[in-house]
Order: structure tokens, then C-alpha cells, then sequence
């Protein structure tokens, strides 16, 4: 079993900032890939930060020089740090990794729960 845990959302004025966590758990042998997408309502779930095993990292036009995406790879734990928040950053942010698990031994995209970010002031 595989398990990714969220924390950090909350609520926040425009132009502050927040830092989400998520952190993986179980029975793992690697982490490749890591990443954040969001789902505002009435909208499709986006990726808007991604981070490769090796540091690489991609962002959309919609979060550039706002949000930085990090990762801890002794704690099997991805960062996002965002700054500047906008109304249009409330959503429900979703961390993911891409995890060669245990059983089957298969790699595989894990979810987080999600996490509420709201921006208002």
C-alpha cells in the first residue's frame, strides 16, 4: 500500500502566500516523478507544477515566477510554495507521485486526497 498525505491548505488574503505538503508512505521502492494539479470549480482538474526525479521542473504561464515546486527526497516529500495568490488560485490542490511499489512491482500514479486552498479576502 501506497499512501500520500496532504497538508497546508487553508484560507489566505490575495497577494499571500501558503506552502502545501505531501508526503508518501508504504511500501515503495522509488519515486520518479512529482507534481501538483488544482481543480477550481466548474473547471477540469490542471497540472501546474511538476518535478522530475532529478530536479526538473515545469510550470504553466498561469503560476510562473508565482509558485516553486520542491522535493525532498530523503523524506519522499514534494513542496509547493505559493506566492502572490490570486482569487483565481482557489481550488482543491491534489499532489501526485509517479511510485515503483512493492507489491506487483509496477510504477504507478498515486493521488493525495486534496487539499482546499482558498484565496479571499
Amino acid at each position: 500500500q501506497v499512501h500520500l498525505a496532504e497538508s497546508g491548505g487553508g484560507l489566505v488574503q490575495p497577494g499571500g502566500s501558503l506552502r502545501l505538503s505531501c508526503a508518501a508512505s508504504g511500501s515503495f521502492s522509488s519515486i520518479n516523478n512529482m507534481g501538483w494539479y488544482r481543480q477550481r470549480p466548474g473547471r477540469q482538474r490542471e497540472l501546474i507544477a511538476h518535478i522530475t526525479s532529478s530536479g526538473s521542473t515545469y510550470y504553466p504561464g498561469s503560476v510562473q515566477g508565482r509558485f516553486t515546486i520542491s522535493r525532498d527526497n530523503a523524506k519522499n516529500t514534494v513542496f509547493l510554495e505559493m506566492n502572490s495568490l490570486e482569487v483565481a488560485d482557489t481550488a482543491v490542490y491534489y499532489c501526485y507521485s509517479h511510485i515503483l511499489a512493492v507489491a506487483g512491482g509496477r510504477w504507478n500514479d498515486y493521488w493525495g486526497q486534496g487539499t482546499q486552498v482558498t484565496v479571499s479576502s
